[in-house]
């Protein structure tokens, strides 16, 4: 791992507002997650994001545990992003990494460029180490594949 961003894209068959919509939809993360980690979408989650907004979601690798997150970045129907942390004294020690999906037109539909950003992990240099950015760009690109299963239309 280059610095402390791990980057996959794709272009997508579905215009900017699909894909974002469903970006924006906590409770539609666990449909697009190619980890299989995100488990469900905690009660009390906005309908629809927007900056600011905090969310928190179930999850479980291993042994179940939640998150708390909270979007730092948004541009309607190009940019969003959140920052996860764990809710209570974990979050002071497993907090930071940011999840980032830009949007902009292409031929044919939308690129969608999806960051894992450690930039302020707590947890930065652990995280970097062995073989988890690799699995974690799999896993993104798993993550394209199922938003764009999602969002589609056929030809």
């Amino acid at each position: 791992m280059d610095g402390d961003v791990v980057t996959v894209e794709k272009v997508i068959h579905a215009p900017p507002e699909a894909i974002f919509s469903l970006l924006a939809d906590a409770s539609r993360h666990p449909d697009i997650d190619g980890s299989g980690n995100v488990k469900l979408a905690k009660s009390g989650n906005p309908p629809r994001m927007t900056l600011g907004s905090t969310f928190g979601m179930s999850m479980k690798m291993g042994i179940g545990y939640s998150t708390v997150n909270t979007v730092i970045e948004f541009e309607e129907n190009r940019r969003i992003a959140w920052q996860t942390s764990m809710p209570g004294f974990l979050g002071r020690i497993a907090a930071g990494r940011i999840w980032r999906y830009e949007l902009e037109p292409a031929e044919g539909g939308t690129r969608v460029r999806e960051s894992w950003d450690l930039s302020q992990d707590h947890q930065r240099r652990l995280l970097k180490m062995g073989g988890l950015p690799k699995k974690t760009q799999e896993v993104m690109e798993k993550t394209l594949d199922r938003i764009a299963t999602l969002t589609e239309t056929p030809a």
